[in-house]
Formats: structure tokens, C-alpha cells, sequence
């Protein structure tokens, strides 16, 4: 079994052939599949998934950075009531992006401070997103004096900020498409960095791998960053498929 530990299966993109991709990807071994949830215009059709695939969809609850602007608090309190008011399996996504935009760089940081003590109080693991924003991350992240389990999605920085981010404790890098992509250099960066440190995801429908780069992504897709991975490695596709799947159940607690 392959765990896809970060997809948005709910995203219109989907909304064609949904039920038929994700039964491809069951056929092909990717048996479970975690939504990260963006804002509140999300949470319905992503509970919907958890409806329609009980067995394979399961969802987190959180705001993502590219949704915090000026009704952040709004947002924050949608959050907290949903949290309060059923069971997930992770406070996510969340984090800082300064890619497109550095406007609300407070108020990002708010919200990932206020999400992470929310992930403590809950008990639950995090999904953190980090664009253009590592050392205001680590920054926030070195101020607890506890840290919940989390994954580092879509890791794409560099070998000593993997080195810093490991060094945290119970924190997994995770892996998707950008490691097939020919100069990304990701593959120098985890290079010396054990599998038990890495999930892999899909990030769907972004970022897919080579050689479907350009295309919208999908959970089959997957398969590929596995061979790449476990090339990378010079270990079975097994292999990486056991490790990894085992990585997400410590940090999902399946």
C-alpha cells in the first residue's frame, strides 16, 4: 500500500472523472488519501469526500497561508469551531507562503502560531506548507517549547534546512513530483537523508511528476515519485513503499 499523504481530491479539477481516478489509484496501490483542507469555501466538498470513500479519504482541518488576508480571523474561528466540533486526522494545511505575496505576512504567522498550540491542545499532527518563508517558519517553530508531529509538505528546500527541520524531532519531509523534475536539485537535498524521514504525496492537482509534468496530477501518479525515490535510494520500489507507508501511520496514527 502507497499513502498519498497530501491531496486535493475535492478540487473542481476533479470534479469530471473523480470517483473513476481514485479508483484507478486504489488498482494501482495508493489506498489512502489525506486532504488538507485551504478555507471555508472548501470544508464541505472536502467532507463530502470522506462521505463518498470512508475507507480511503480522510480530511484536516485548518487555513491554509494563501487564504489568510484580512478576515483571517473569520476564517480562524471556522477553523476552531469545526475542530471543536468533530474528529481529523491533522490541522492542515498550514504555514507561511511569500511567493505570491507579503502583504499579510503578520497575519500569516498569527495563524500558524494560533493552528500549531490548536494541533497541541487536539493532539493532532501537522501539515505545514512553507513557500519562500523557511526562516520565518523555523522562527516560529523554535518558539515552542513542544512541537506536535508533522509533515514538512512539499519539501523543496535545501540539505541543511532538511537537516534543521529533522532535528526537530517527529517531523517527516514529505516527497511529491518536484523530485522527478530534472533541476530541482530536491535530489541532492534528501540525498543523505534516510527513507524513515520521508511520506510522499501528490500535492493533486498540482505538481505533477515527470513525465506527466504540465498535466494536472493525480494519486496514481504517485508511482513515479515511489521509482524515483527508490532509485535515488538504490532500494526496491517495495522498499520505499513499506518505509514511507509506515512513516505516514506514525504520523497519522493509523
Amino acid at each position: 500500500m502507497i499513502i498519498d499523504t497530501h491531496t486535493h481530491l475535492y478540487a473542481e479539477e476533479f470534479n469530471a472523472d473523480r470517483k473513476a481516478l481514485i479508483q484507478k489509484a486504489i488498482s494501482n496501490g495508493v489506498q489512502k488519501f489525506y486532504l488538507p483542507n485551504i478555507d471555508s469555501t472548501s470544508i464541505d466538498v472536502m467532507h463530502q469526500m470522506e462521505v463518498d470513500f470512508p475507507d480511503n479519504c480522510f480530511a484536516m482541518m485548518g487555513l491554509h497561508p494563501c487564504s489568510v488576508n484580512a478576515t483571517v480571523e473569520a476564517e480562524l474561528a471556522i477553523v476552531k469551531n469545526w475542530l471543536e466540533k468533530r474528529k481529523y486526522k491533522a490541522v492542515g494545511e498550514i504555514g507561511i507562503d511569500l511567493y505570491w505575496d507579503k502583504t499579510f505576512l503578520k497575519e500569516q504567522q498569527h495563524a500558524f502560531k494560533l493552528q500549531l498550540q490548536w494541533a497541541l491542545d487536539y493532539n493532532y499532527p501537522v501539515s505545514i506548507h512553507c513557500r519562500n518563508a523557511f526562516d520565518e517558519i523555523f522562527e516560529i517553530l523554535i518558539s515552542f517549547n513542544k512541537l506536535p508531529k508533522a509533515i514538512f509538505h512539499c519539501f523543496s528546500g535545501s540539505a541543511e534546512q532538511a537537516q534543521k527541520i529533522l532535528e526537530l524531532g517527529n517531523f517527516k519531509l514529505g516527497i511529491g513530483g518536484v523530485l522527478t523534475f530534472k533541476n530541482s536539485g530536491l535530489d541532492k537535498a534528501i540525498e543523505h537523508v534516510d527513507l524513515e524521514h520521508l511520506v510522499l504525496e501528490t500535492d493533486a492537482p498540482y505538481l505533477a511528476p515527470v513525465p506527466f509534468r504540465g498535466k494536472r496530477n493525480e494519486p496514481s501518479y504517485l508511482l513515479e515519485v515511489a521509482k524515483k525515490l527508490a532509485q535515488l535510494k538504490n532500494v526496491s520500489m517495495s522498499e520505499v513503499e513499506s518505509i514511507t507507508t509506515k512513516n505516514a501511520q506514525f504520523i497519522f496514527g493509523d
